[in-house]
């Protein structure tokens, strides 16, 4: 049996990415899948990144969250949820945030740059990072990864790979938001 410091696991990020990625048997292969599959995802990123944003708009509870300025955003600010539309600028500033980080998920290395990059993905819509007006509570965090994950995955199986290819990017990709997740969730129920 392996001994896993969970004092550590909460107070060390790569400690912490360390263990879920051995508990969770995302390896070599996984990475290689999601690689291999970033160009065959690069021409559907803008569709993956609209529908994220339609479907946020649908719901005044995850809406809400774009309307004080964003973290980097120099533009003009919407007066009020009504006035928010999916041309906004603030709009189109977050969404080529979302296809950066698509593009980070498919094309980087999982390195210590990339794990704190991701720790800061969960960070930014806390306290913690970012715009401190601008908190999204976990249920919309983790309502949003259910959206994002089943798109993806919907995605994926319509690529058309060979069914070998097809299971372990659909494995590798379900790995990894899990992967993601923890780290979204991980600034609201912890110090970090």
């Amino acid at each position: 049996m392996k001994h896993i410091d969970e004092k550590r696991l909460e107070s060390e990020l790569e400690y912490r990415f360390a263990y879920l990625v051995e508990f969770v048997g995302f390896g070599e292969e996984d990475v290689a899948a999601i690689h291999g599959a970033a160009l065959h995802l690069a021409p559907r990123v803008e569709a993956l990144v609209d529908a994220v944003y339609e479907k946020l708009f649908l719901y005044d509870a995850t809406k809400r969250h774009f309307v004080p300025k964003q973290h980097g955003y120099e533009g003009n600010v919407p007066r009020d949820l009504s006035s928010l539309t999916l041309d906004h600028e603030q709009i189109r500033f977050r969404k080529a945030h979302l296809r950066d980080y698509l593009v980070r998920l498919v094309t980087h290395a999982y390195d210590a740059k990339m794990i704190s990059y991701l720790d800061m993905v969960g960070r930014i819509h806390t306290t913690k990072a970012g715009n401190p007006e601008v908190v999204v509570p976990l249920v919309q965090i983790n309502a949003l990864m259910g959206f994002v994950s089943d798109a993806l995955l919907q995605t994926i199986l319509s690529l058309g790979l060979d069914r070998d290819a097809e299971v372990r990017t659909l494995r590798a990709f379900n790995k990894l938001l899990w992967l993601q997740n923890d780290l979204l969730a991980r600034p609201h129920l912890s110090g970090a």
